[in-house]
């Protein structure tokens, strides 16, 4: 038998396996965001100066959306001391993006959508990247240091202020901080030194942002240094020289 229904002055016509899947799609044995604990492979590039002495101080590196680790341990190596080990880190969400030679696969950290999920991610994945290259004596887990580009740059300062007793200082280069600064109770006390560098003319976060986030670093970071640039999103060579000298100061 078949059944009209009226939407609209319009007759719809509806046979009976169509009312039923109707019933189906509107019954409350749907059950949404169900999920499954799978086993990722999470990859990483070290660089481990030649006779170089151990263990070593640690410049742990992440890159931002949509790049990768071999450009982030490039930017690294400019910066870091001879005698220093560097680490850069993978994100683990790849996807395609547009460049002037085509399409190239790139990587990203996390979204909106359960971000909690894709920080804790991050987290394990220093920590256990720490905890491996200490055992082996590679490195002296009393110097280590974070470098973070643009979306790294909230990453890195969660897992600072969340592992403070692990990190020795933060470099964090056109990125944003996180919104929950000042409320999350998994915040610490983060004494290690920190110094936040960005461009005035960023084409994704405008000047008047990137100095409401040096306000709010510095009310809760007692070791902080800011400087801004005439740059865009970009790590420039003013930049990295200022950083070569702040991290040789650390040493």
């Amino acid at each position: 038998m078949l059944k009209i229904f009226f939407f609209r002055g319009v007759g719809l016509i509806l046979k009976p396996a169509l009312l039923r899947h109707s019933k189906i799609m509107n019954s409350e044995n749907l059950q949404t965001d169900l999920s499954l604990t799978a086993e990722i492979k999470l990859y990483y590039d070290l660089y481990v100066p030649e006779n170089s002495e151990k263990p070593a101080p640690l410049l742990l590196a992440v890159h931002g959306y949509g790049a990768h680790k071999r450009y982030m341990m490039r930017e690294a190596r400019l910066i870091a001391p001879a005698d220093f080990v560097v680490a850069s880190m993978q994100a683990p969400f790849q996807h395609f993006r547009q460049t002037d030679d085509g399409y190239k696969v790139g990587f990203g950290w996390l979204t909106d959508y359960k971000s909690d999920e894709s920080v804790a991610l991050h987290h394990d994945f220093a920590l256990r990247l720490i905890e491996t290259l200490k055992n082996k004596k590679t490195i002296d887990a009393e110097k280590i240091y974070l470098f973070g580009f643009s979306q790294a740059c909230a990453l890195n300062f969660r897992f600072a202020l969340t592992h403070p007793e692990t990190v020795r200082g933060v470099l964090g280069v056109c990125g944003g901080i996180p919104s929950d600064l000042e409320t999350n109770e998994l915040y610490k006390q983060l004494n290690a030194d920190v110094l936040y560098l960005y461009g005035d003319t960023d084409e994704f976060y405008p000047l008047e942002k990137f100095q409401s986030f040096e306000r709010r670093l510095e009310a809760v970071l007692p070791n902080f240094q800011a400087k801004s640039y005439r740059a865009k999103h970009e790590i420039t060579n003013e930049m990295r020289e200022d950083m070569r000298i702040w991290v040789r100061s650390e040493k």
